[in-house]
């Protein structure tokens, strides 16, 4: 039982040496398994898409989950940040608002647009009717 242990403990502290160092570190090791000997780069390759979760997790997610919304000590700075960020959110609001009205508009245009095209040509073309007949 001892064999096997080894090579699991092995495994386990490149593991954690490569985590220490982040993506970059596992990035770089891929690339060394491939040009060793390309099956130990396919293997951490896979590795690192299903046995890591290394690309589950956005950036803006822990950013925003993280940064924005921890205590600095300093309860004026705090609340600053917090007055800011909801002024900042209201205003990314008012602006979505904005751009889908805009956009409601500009389809209307469209459409109104299309149905007096659609209305001039089958007033002419039942003129031309009238004109033969």
């Amino acid at each position: 039982m001892t064999t096997l242990a080894a090579p699991s403990n092995w495994f386990r502290r490149a593991e954690y040496w490569l985590d220490g160092y982040g993506k970059p570190a596992w990035i770089a090791a891929m690339v060394l398994g491939f040009i060793v000997f390309w099956p130990v780069g396919l293997a951490l390759l896979a590795y690192m898409i299903w046995g890591k979760s290394m690309f589950k997790s956005s950036c803006r997610k822990t950013k925003r989950h993280g940064a924005a919304y921890t205590s600095s000590g300093n309860s004026a700075f705090d609340a600053y940040k917090a007055e800011t960020l909801r002024r900042l959110e209201d205003e990314q609001a008012a602006f979505d608002a904005f751009l889908t009205r805009l956009r409601d508009a500009k389809d209307k245009a469209e459409f109104d647009d299309f149905m007096s095209e659609n209305r001039k040509r089958r007033d002419t073309g039942s003129q031309e009717v009238d004109q033969t007949a």
